[in-house]
């Protein structure tokens, strides 16, 4: 099982981040977390001192940067650099993006590019899916795994196995045959619903969860609710516990 901190994704518990991110994080390293993973971080002026404050580090964060300009791209490499992050993620293409393989081949010609860009800052980038990217087929197989097969080996994707779930394909074979391309995991738990409010803390949902693990023991992998009808932290902090067990 793997070795590496547990992070977990800021949009959790974006309320409390927005009205006291220092306050938040603090909550977050008491709960055992040393990682997290900002979203939208050029929001958040204060994320540097906050992080810093609470003692925890943010080696990914979200931030979209597929429909920037080079001189945007630029800005947003040098603005996690300077944070200390290593590795930044786009966390959505919309789905008209995906129908067909012209499409996705001008999405992985825009990650490459953007990988290059990036290096120059010293960092890394990757993408993270949603449901769609499992959904759109392409001659029968995923757009994802169809994007994966032309990206540069330094872009990473962090696969989000609830969402793939969702989208049609069994998220452990996927994250099997994807291999080292996976650097991160989003982690998240519920029935297998489209709809956010369904999902729960990790290991109360249905999904194989220890499997997903078993399978990426070299990704990061990031605890994230999109939304739930219970206290989100609360479902943080179980989660937490939870994976600490199986992974210890």
């Amino acid at each position: 099982m793997p070795t590496s901190p547990l992070s977990v994704q800021l949009y959790t518990v974006r309320e409390a981040a927005g009205e006291d991110l220092t306050g938040t994080l603090q909550r977050l390293a008491e709960i055992g977390f040393e990682l997290v993973e900002p979203y939208a971080f050029t929001n958040f002026p204060d994320l540097g001192d906050a992080l810093k404050a609470s003692g925890l580090r943010a080696p990914t964060t979200h931030q979209g940067f597929l429909t920037a300009s080079e001189s945007e791209q630029n800005a947003i490499f040098a603005a996690a650099a300077a944070l200390g992050m290593e590795r930044v993620i786009d966390p959505h293409y919309p789905a008209e993006n995906w129908a067909t393989a012209e499409q996705i081949a001008d999405t992985a010609s825009r990650l490459n590019a953007a990988a290059g860009i990036a290096a120059a800052h010293g960092l890394t980038i990757g993408y993270h899916n949603h449901a769609f990217e499992l959904e759109n087929r392409i001659d029968g197989r995923a757009a994802l795994e169809v994007l994966a097969e032309q990206l540069d080996p330094t872009v990473g994707l962090e696969v989000d196995a609830y969402w793939a779930a969702v989208g049609g394909v069994e998220p452990v074979g996927l994250l099997q045959r994807l291999g080292d391309q996976v650097v991160a995991v989003h982690v998240k738990d519920g029935p297998g619903t489209k709809d956010n409010l369904d999902q729960v803390a990790v290991g109360s949902g249905s999904q194989p969860i220890a499997e997903i693990l078993a399978a990426t023991p070299n990704a990061l992998h990031v605890i994230e609710l999109d939304d739930s009808r219970g206290d989100r932290f609360q479902a943080v902090a179980d989660s937490f516990a939870f994976l600490s067990g199986i992974r210890a």
